[in-house]
């Protein structure tokens, strides 16, 4: 079956290319070996498929050997480069009613994470999580982004005030980790278990403040583009990727096929119905991502076998070493041993 080719909008890696050159980047050479276009990069409707970004952004990371190119990313986006979903967040009668924007269209900002925002009576909740089946690197890469361009575009409607809030993170600290005592009125934790993604926690009256510029009529309207232009955008195509990804970078056990169903805003018939569409089943995904998973940490040594079986879900190690040898024909102390 051929995969659609997932698009995402140019201008925010028009924004890293501007940064990279800054930092004496060859940024042509390096749009030229991702295979990027630079009038691509520079049109305000211009799209790169998730593959050149990818490539993008692992050739940035080669060149410049830094760690923090997501944060530095973050730190660069704007409201004006959400094009007309930041001139809604802009026109908001209140931050509380600006995030729920940003939740609700997420997708035209980037398709490769969905947005949630819950409310509750002290706090409101925002989660992020992938959409898309990504590499590890560009999965890290866009998790720093979000969550630093998160915390700016708060503070920037907040008439530059720092917004308290905690952000957790799923991936590890990274070696620049330090860089986040820059989001001064943020707490950041990182390696956060569950499924690959970011959480933010805002206090509830901070999301009440009225912003300066509300204006109703401008919000109505903006918002009706924002709708017409969320119906163009093209489906998701290979679901089975995707939960493999998610399955394979959960931590503490998989998540269930409804959790990853809740995260795509559907049922869990309907995504076993799409992914049988696909040619495979829920099961078959979760097995092979669960058994890859253990023959990494096996190869890796830092885990004993009653360690990995507990990380991986198991209630015991023997359920564990008998699912391991159905899959590999040996047990996992075999495994080690040949690895």
């Amino acid at each position: 079956m051929t995969k659609a080719a997932h698009y995402l909008p140019a201008r925010y890696y028009a924004l890293l290319g501007a940064r990279l050159y800054d930092m004496g980047v060859d940024v042509a050479g390096l749009l030229r070996d991702a295979q990027v276009k630079p009038e691509v990069l520079q049109a305000a409707d211009g799209q790169l498929t998730a593959e050149q970004v990818d490539i993008l952004v692992r050739l940035a990371a080669q060149r410049t050997q830094r760690s923090d190119l997501g944060f530095e990313l973050g730190r660069q986006i704007k409201l004006s480069a959400h094009d007309i979903l930041g001139y809604a967040m802009l026109s908001a009668q209140t931050l509380d009613m600006a995030l729920r924007l940003v939740a609700r269209y997420f997708s035209l900002i980037t398709p490769t994470y969905s947005m949630q925002y819950r409310s509750h009576a002290s706090h409101v909740e925002v989660s992020v999580r992938p959409s898309l089946p990504l590499t590890a690197e560009v999965l890290s890469f866009h998790q720093e982004t979000i969550a630093v361009a998160y915390y700016e575009t708060v503070k920037i409607l907040l008439a530059g005030v720092p917004p308290s809030c905690s952000i957790y993170l799923s991936i590890d600290a990274p070696p620049h980790a330090e860089r986040y005592r820059e989001l001064s009125a943020a707490t950041v934790h990182f390696g956060q278990t569950g499924l690959p993604g970011a959480r933010i926690i805002l206090g509830k009256d901070l999301v009440d403040r009225p912003l300066a510029m509300a204006d109703q009529n401008t919000v109505r309207m903006a918002e009706a583009r924002c709708a017409e232009m969320l119906n163009n955008i093209v489906n998701r195509s290979s679901l089975s990727d995707w939960a493999y990804m998610m399955l394979r970078e959960a931590a503490d056990g998989q998540p269930s096929l409804e959790e990853l169903a809740s995260i795509l805003n559907l049922s869990s018939r309907t995504l076993e119905r799409r992914l049988f569409l696909q040619g495979t089943k829920f099961r078959d995904i979760a097995r092979r991502a669960r058994h890859e998973t253990a023959c990494a940490l096996i190869k890796s040594g830092r885990l004993n076998i009653t360690q990995i079986a507990y990380h991986l879900g198991y209630t015991d190690a023997a359920n564990f070493t008998r699912a391991f040898r159905r899959e590999a024909g040996m047990s996992p102390n075999e495994y080690r041993k040949q690895s």
